[in-house]
């Protein structure tokens, strides 16, 4: 994650040569051009690792010079009995002994979907539901050494994050209760969901699941550390979502507790950011969530009245060198999605935000998802639209370029992450779930 600061000093070297009045139309004018395709799936795109070559497998559309391993598929057998779940999803890479990547990867399934992560009952938090997590020990030759559930009998694991204390924070993307089931339901559920559980890397086996409730019943999607701070930001995947931080009580330790807050633009309360101008930063402070862990789904209608502004399915989130990149999928005025940037403030008190990209035709990102950063400082994000999926990278000069594409299907890219040193992307493709390891020439 350290090398987004490569982004974010030459991007501000280059709004700076083309003029602070100039910042909206370099972010968003041009993106029809940069992201220009072709019909009938042919792209074109600037620079980038160049032309993409037809994999012969059928699998994953690469630029010359990179490689990949595919592996842990959705049905295979695992080191632990089990089969691998389905819906790959969000994603993080740890270092492990002897040259090791340790993997934690989320599954996206609801309560009828299989197969699903499988534990003991006394190993799962709610019996009727099938997400969870599955950690996966890759060796130094990029081979599956082994691979097994980490965590059971969640709803809809779809992202997370990772921390600074070795953990993977997996985030509940669904909030129904026992109070919401209907009869004969295939999803209906025993427990409450909307939250967040953490699985360390050095698990073995499934860990006793805990709901981080401090952190909020909402939708989650994706989280972040600042690890200066310990302060957690989360991203809700809700039309009317909102931007939340969480403050530990005790940083490093969430089961302690903390408090739950909410983003809101000064001057500008109840903000809508579908239609907003780019690289236009914005003064923003925070309001508490009094009730973190409510019967219905209002932690966002709690923020919204007290002036929180509203963001349209926030997705993936990336911290590198003290800012943050945050996705929403459907975001600005087309719909197709934008990417936002948030600076915290020197205090807890505030911060500044801005629209960084917005996509205004389906040549452009169609749907961004997950983001990463790449070893050479360009961001990384991954498709979740129509039509053709691809992972797109963006330059610190605001270009664009196809890196990879999905040749199986139409089904979106997740979890794209790096191995500790930078040689190895670690991605998947949902489904059928295949999890990737792809390297090469990066710069």
């Amino acid at each position: 994650m350290q090398n987004l600061e490569n982004i974010l000093v030459s991007r501000r070297q280059f709004l700076a040569l083309a003029g602070a009045g100039a910042a909206s139309s370099v972010l968003v004018a041009p993106l029809k051009q940069l992201f220009a395709r072709e019909a009938r799936g042919q792209s074109v795109w600037s620079k980038g690792y160049g032309p993409l070559k037809k994999d012969p497998q059928g699998l994953l559309d690469l630029p010359a010079g990179f490689k990949y391993r595919a592996f842990s598929r959705t049905g295979e057998k695992m080191s632990d009995g089990h089969a691998v779940p389905a819906d790959h999803d969000g994603m993080a890479a740890f270092t492990g002994p002897a040259g090791t990547t340790i993997l934690i990867r989320n599954h996206e399934l609801s309560p009828n979907e299989a197969p699903g992560v499988i534990a003991s009952t006394a190993q799962q938090y709610d019996p009727t539901c099938r997400g969870g997590t599955t950690t996966l020990t890759i060796g130094p030759d990029r081979q599956l050494i082994r691979h097994y559930g980490s965590l059971a009998g969640t709803y809809r694991n779809c992202s997370g994050g990772s921390t600074p204390w070795r953990s993977w924070i997996s985030c509940e993307e669904n909030t129904s209760t026992p109070e919401t089931n209907k009869p004969e339901s295939p999803t209906n559920v025993s427990k409450r969901h909307g939250y967040n559980f953490e699985v360390p890397a050095q698990a073995t086996g499934p860990v006793s699941p805990e709901p981080l409730v401090a952190m909020g019943r909402f939708n989650h999607e994706a989280i972040a550390v600042d690890p200066r701070t310990g302060i957690v930001y989360q991203t809700e995947d809700r039309e009317d979502s909102l931007f939340y931080r969480f403050i530990a009580t005790q940083p490093g330790n969430l089961k302690a507790g903390g408090v739950l807050e909410a983003l809101k633009i000064k001057e500008r309360p109840q903000a809508s950011t579908h239609s907003f101008p780019a690289g236009r930063p914005m003064a923003v402070e925070w309001v508490r969530i009094e009730d973190v862990d409510p019967a219905q789904d209002t932690v966002r209608v709690e923020g919204f009245a007290k002036g929180a502004a509203q963001f349209s399915r926030g997705e993936g989130i990336a911290y590198g060198q003290g800012e943050l990149y945050f996705t929403c999928t459907n975001g600005g005025s087309a719909g197709l999605g934008q990417v936002w940037r948030y600076l915290p403030g020197k205090t807890a008190a505030g911060g500044m935000i801005e629209l960084f990209v917005e996509s205004h035709a389906e040549s452009a990102i169609d749907g961004p998802d997950n983001l990463v950063v790449a070893p050479g400082g360009d961001l990384m994000i991954c498709e979740d639209g129509f039509g053709e999926q691809s992972l797109v990278g963006v330059t610190p000069k605001g270009e664009l370029y196809q890196f990879a594409r999905n040749a199986i299907n139409n089904r979106e890219f997740c979890g794209a992450c790096f191995s500790p040193d930078g040689k190895t992307m670690f991605v998947n493709i949902q489904d059928p779930g295949i999890t990737f390891a792809i390297w090469g020439p990066w710069v």
